[in-house]
């Protein structure tokens, strides 16, 4: 059996966590550069206001009903992602991150430990342990499958089952595939959903009732055979595990790893090559650090700038470049060098930039590449290599990016404290990082 466990609200939920007084009042938080909606809290959603909806647009409904805005705080929603998990490991040893808000539990070996066990009100304990020790509402979904365990956390969100719904048998999770639209069901993307639609297939209930073979044929082949097995009870999904990376974002884990990279939208745009420079190489450092950590090495640096992509014009609003080492390289200076050539190709003068990124390709195992000509002695590497694990290690100690290179860059104002550099999204709501700044802990008086 395996359970899914799916936070309310996720983001919101977090700023409430510190915020008790905004209980019950309409709460959203904005994206990146403060662009749109991206989470709600049940009283936002019910004023109307929609998932992805710009913020200049809703911003008149937002100030009539007095909603609080929060600009997105990553650093916070990541650790307390990874506070909820770890209160998740003490009810299973097998935990699959989904998301930043959800998470698969394998519950197969609790017969092992628990004759009887009630999977029920277990999860019903998983509940009321994360709210209890991190404050997250959750609704816990049960059945024999991760897709059937998907449906029954959907239906758990229904007044009545106190957050839980267990589908423990095909006549319980047959009734909950009937009560649901077929677009609705995990699996079943956007163009199979319309096509199954013009069939007159509208349920999930009519899709599992049609034969494997048929799925087969019409649903992408195996993976239309695992969806039918998966519908029936017969789990056939892959446990996949992700991971977080310094952007508090998840990924694969790192054996499935083709590409790293760090791209950020500009709080406005930039046209000097100082500015451009100093974005350029500090997306470089922290796309570098990812590579260290995964014990990788890139051969292939990828520039990206990028225009404002509303602007009138049919001309590209992507632009990129890339530049070829002679050997693969996770050094911070070799990377960097390379990043700020492919800068010096791309930009054009005079031309406002409203993001920029660097993406790193060709990876391979690190001290395990083909070497070059010109790819340095081994006494160079070794060198290399222990100031990199020497950053690396500062940095992990004393605070992210406390040592860097000189090209990226530190704006001071004129009492001499660091600021947020020109090419900063806008985060005009964002909240204090209460768990992973220093300075900005959550006070209690």
């Amino acid at each position: 059996m395996y359970a899914l466990v799916d936070c309310n609200n996720f983001y919101v939920s977090c700023e409430r966590v510190f915020a008790p007084h905004l209980e019950k009042k309409p709460v959203v938080v904005l994206s990146n550069n403060d662009g749109c909606l991206i989470s709600r809290s049940q009283e936002a959603k019910d004023l109307g206001l929609k998932m992805g909806e710009p913020y200049h647009l809703s911003r008149p409904l937002l100030e009539q009903h007095q909603v609080k805005v929060f600009s997105s705080n990553y650093a916070l929603y990541g650790d307390m992602s990874r506070r909820v998990v770890q209160v998740l490991s003490g009810f299973t040893s097998e935990v699959e991150v989904y998301s930043i808000d959800e998470a698969f539990l394998n519950f197969s070996g609790l017969k092992w430990l628990t004759k009887g066990v009630d999977l029920a009100k277990y999860g019903q304990r998983v509940l009321e342990t994360v709210r209890c020790h991190t404050g997250i509402p959750t609704c816990v979904g049960i059945a024999p499958t991760k897709t059937l365990a998907k449906l029954a956390n959907r239906r758990a969100r229904l007044h009545g089952t106190n957050g839980v719904l267990l589908l423990e048998t095909p006549t319980q999770w047959e009734a909950a595939l009937a009560e649901v639209s077929v677009d609705t069901i995990w699996g079943v993307g956007r163009r199979y959903a319309r096509k199954l639609l013009d069939m007159g297939i509208d349920t999930g209930l009519k899709l599992a009732n049609m034969p494997e073979h048929w799925m087969r044929k019409h649903m992408g082949g195996v993976v239309g055979q695992r969806l039918w097995r998966e519908l029936h009870g017969q789990p056939c999904l892959e446990w996949n595990p992700a991971e977080w990376d310094d952007e508090d974002q998840l990924h694969p884990a790192s054996a499935s790893r083709h590409s790293v990279t760090c791209t950020r939208s500009f709080g406005r745009p930039q046209h000097d090559d100082a500015v451009l420079s100093e974005a350029v190489a500090t997306f470089t450092a922290k796309a570098a650090e990812k590579l260290r950590r995964h014990g990788l090495a890139a051969h292939l640096v990828t520039v990206i700038l990028g225009t404002d992509r509303f602007a009138p014009g049919a001309e590209p609003k992507t632009h990129t470049a890339v530049v070829s080492l002679p050997a693969s390289s996770s050094d911070t200076t070799r990377l960097t060098q390379a990043a700020l050539l492919g800068l010096r190709r791309l930009r054009r003068p005079g031309t406002a930039y409203s993001r920029a990124g660097v993406l790193f390709s060709g990876l391979e195992p690190e001290g395990q590449g083909q070497l070059g000509l010109f790819s340095g002695t081994a006494a160079d590497r070794q060198r290399s290599q222990k100031l990199m694990q020497t950053l690396d290690g500062l940095n992990a100690r004393f605070g992210r990016q406390l040592v860097r290179l000189a090209a990226q860059g530190v704006a001071k104002n004129a009492a001499g404290q660091v600021q947020q550099p020109s090419w900063a999204g806008r985060s005009a709501h964002r909240s204090p990082l209460y768990t992973t700044g220093w300075n900005e802990l959550w006070e209690v008086r």
